[in-house]
């Protein structure tokens, strides 16, 4: 038997293989996951609004639609992210204007990470 640790998409598995009769190598066991330690969050500007517009799933900032300062109503666009080829829309939970936009194009967030906030 041989242990191996594997990662897949930030999460780390230990799995345990044997080599098996004349077919190759079969797994055996799986440990239960082990949650990889959560990437470090960007701190929110000193102006920082009291209220979060937070990522609704898993995935990577496709665009970031709106800027500090700007004036948005409930329901618009703040954030785009892509999450299993979709593009979903992460809105403005109230009307209000944008304090600080926490995250960059490119950027990898996992479900309830803080995008951006508003006053």
């Amino acid at each position: 038997m041989k242990n191996y640790t594997i990662t897949v998409n930030g999460n780390v598995y230990d799995v345990t293989v044997e080599e098996g009769a004349g077919s190759g190598v079969a797994p055996v066991a799986a440990a239960p996951a082990v949650k990889a330690p959560a990437a470090p969050v960007k701190k929110a500007s000193a102006g920082a609004g009291s209220i979060k517009v937070e990522a609704g799933a898993a995935g990577k900032v496709l665009k970031i639609n709106a800027s500090v300062g700007q004036a948005v109503k409930k329901g618009d666009t703040v954030v785009t992210i892509e999450s299993m080829k979709m593009e979903i829309p992460m809105v403005a939970p109230s009307d209000g204007t944008v304090a600080s936009i926490d995250v960059a194009a490119g950027d990898s967030v996992e479900a309830g990470t803080c995008l951006a906030t508003l006053n």
